[in-house]
């Protein structure tokens, strides 16, 4: 794991730069390129299982359409979650893409194992439920709890999962559109089941970091491509980020080691 201070280089979809987002290659990319995390955002299909893909939909990274519960995992299966990458951005095309399917959480665990550390984002449980419990199911089962940061917008999933396994570490996403600065109230209530908050990059400002890491809880922003911005995160201290290079970010971070 990368020890450059700690930092979190987490693979946003994988390395979706370079391939299609949310498959087993964007997330081996997102290894090679040295990320730490593997990001995945989780939906379930209409038979229960646990599909990595950002969208609830399945129109904009397949061939198919509609709501993912409204589809079996066999059917879910049949799709092609390649192509669109090879369509939309000619040069990053792959022969190889092309038939990429959609993995399910377990297989994304059985690929990588202990080599590897999960970033799992949940959705609401009322949209969803039972995914909270089935996703400690797998974590207990394939024994990664010590691997796994588990995110979401949605507080009472969060609240859920802390009250299912209070070991598990949480990240909670806040939705902000615009530059906000939390309350003490807000931050103690976070702290009590939370190890710190992800939000947009864009929002926040050193004065923010710092706060919240004076609180003890960390700090990883999201989702950060640009050079000059991961540097000027790293200088006001934030403990990750989410980044679709991470090749780029861990270049950043080993010049400011070799600098230390």
């Amino acid at each position: 794991m990368n020890q450059s201070n700690h930092i979190k280089n987490i693979a946003h979809r994988g390395a979706s730069a370079f391939a299609p987002e949310h498959t087993i290659a964007a997330y081996r990319l997102g290894q090679q390129m040295n990320g730490d995390y593997i990001e995945i955002d989780l939906q379930m299909t209409k038979d229960g299982h646990l599909v990595a893909m950002h969208d609830e939909t399945l129109n904009r990274t397949t061939n198919g359409t509609g709501l993912v519960k409204e589809h079996t995992l066999e059917e879910v299966k049949q799709l092609n979650a390649g192509s669109f990458l090879n369509e939309k951005y000619p040069n990053l095309a792959k022969k190889e893409f092309e038939n990429v399917k959609v993995p399910t959480l377990t297989e994304i665990i059985k690929t990588f194992g202990h080599n590897a550390n999960y970033y799992i984002e949940t959705k609401s449980p009322n949209e969803y439920p039972g995914m909270e419990e089935k996703l400690l199911e797998i974590i207990n089962h394939y024994e990664i709890q010590d691997k796994v940061i588990i995110q979401s917008f949605s507080e009472e999933s969060l609240q859920k999962i802390h009250g299912l396994n209070s070991n598990i570490s949480l990240v909670q996403l806040l939705p902000y559109k615009k530059a906000v600065q939390l309350t003490e109230l807000e931050i103690e209530k976070y702290k009590t089941y939370c190890i710190g908050l992800g939000m947009n990059y864009k929002y926040i400002d050193s004065d923010y970091v710092k706060k919240i890491k004076k609180s003890g809880l960390e700090v990883h922003p999201f989702t950060v491509d640009n050079e000059k911005d991961m540097k000027k995160l790293l200088s006001w201290g934030v403990d990750g980020m989410f980044t679709n290079y991470p090749d780029r970010l861990h270049s950043i971070l080993l010049d400011l080691k070799s600098h230390e």
